[in-house]
């Protein structure tokens, strides 16, 4: 499994209930930007309809050696590819007030894109400084102070 890209700011963010991997429905220009990394997540997250999981507001730039003839635009709603199990469980927890559900990275699993995503809850302003001064701590620890 390798990361091709990465939203780092949800760990400082939200705090992460659970996370799922899922599969994306995408086009053959889009894989191909995907693997240069031509993908941002960071003001994404995922949608629930009758129909299933969709992936919102991320941007998937033109893959530039692609074919003029497809347009496709980047910021297009994608469907990901859950099992029913899991689709449930997104929904029973979508019903419960203050949790949401973001994209934390895409990688690839044997040559496949995949996409990490987690139930989440936003933390309180408190809980920030506190895990910020947790990281302090840390970092200073490892420095040996």
């Amino acid at each position: 499994m390798s990361i091709i890209v990465e939203n780092r700011k949800i760990y400082f963010e939200y705090e992460i209930e659970y996370t799922l991997e899922a599969g994306i429905v995408l086009l053959g220009s889009e894989v191909k930007a995907i693997r240069n990394g031509q993908i941002n997540i960071i003001d994404g997250h995922i949608i629930l309809r009758k129909d299933g999981p969709y992936l919102v507001n991320t941007t998937i730039n033109k893959y530039t050696q692609s074919a003029k003839i497809l347009e496709i635009d980047p910021k297009r709603n994608r469907k990901l590819l859950l099992n029913k199990a899991e689709i449930r469980k997104l929904f029973g927890k979508m019903s419960v007030k203050g949790f949401t559900i973001v994209p934390l990275n895409v990688h690839t699993k044997n040559g496949r894109i995949k996409i990490e995503i987690a139930v989440v809850k936003g933390k309180k302003m408190h809980d920030k400084r506190k895990s910020l001064k947790e990281k302090d701590l840390e970092r200073e620890r490892r420095r040996g102070v």
